[in-house]
C-alpha cells in the first residue's frame, strides 16, 4: 500500500521543495485527500498499482496543493473562495457585459484535473491505465473470470 514520502515528493515536485510555504504536515494531509479520489488499493489485478499508483497518488496531491494554494492567494488578493479560473473571451465596459469560454472537456472530472499541469498529468496517466476501463465493486478476482454459463464465482 503506497504511503506518502515527503522526500520522494518534494523530489518529484520540486515546486513544493520550500518547507516553511508548504510544510510536511500539509502536504501529508493533501496527499490523504488524494486517496480519497484514488484508491491506496495495490492490487496485482488493477491496472494502477505499484509505482504507477504512487505517482497517481503524488500527482493528485501536487493537484490539490496547488489548486489549495492558488485559492488561498486568490483571496488573500480579494477575490472570492473557491473561484474557477476561466478564459475571457469578449468583455464590454458600458452596461457591463463578460463573455467567458467553456471548458473544452467532456465532463467536470476532466476540466478539473485541467486546472492544473499536474491534473493535466494525471489525467493522461489515469487513461493510459483505464485503457479498457477501470473495474468497479466487488471482489478483484472476480474482475475477468465467469464459472460455466457466464456467472461470475
Amino acid at each position: 500500500m503506497p504511503v506518502y514520502n515527503d522526500a520522494n515528493f518534494r523530489q518529484l515536485f520540486t515546486v513544493f521543495s520550500d518547507t516553511t510555504k508548504y510544510p510536511a504536515a500539509t502536504l501529508s494531509m493533501y496527499w490523504t485527500v488524494a486517496s480519497d479520489y484514488i484508491s491506496t488499493n495495490d492490487n496485482p489485478c488493477n491496472n494502477l498499482n505499484g509505482a504507477s499508483l504512487q505517482l497517481a497518488l503524488d500527482m493528485m496531491c501536487a493537484h490539490l496543493a496547488t489548486l489549495f494554494t492558488a485559492d488561498a492567494n486568490n483571496v488573500a488578493e480579494g477575490g472570492d473562495p473557491g473561484q474557477q479560473a476561466t478564459i475571457e473571451t469578449s468583455s464590454t465596459i458600458g452596461s457591463i457585459s463578460v463573455s467567458n469560454l467553456p471548458p473544452p472537456v467532456k465532463d467536470a472530472w476532466d476540466y478539473w484535473l485541467n486546472q492544473t499541469a499536474y491534473g493535466q498529468q494525471l489525467l493522461a496517466l489515469l487513461k493510459v491505465k483505464a485503457v479498457g476501463g477501470f473495474y468497479v465493486g466487488g471482489l478483484p478476482e472476480r474482475e475477468g473470470f465467469r464459472k460455466a454459463m457466464g456467472v461470475f464465482w
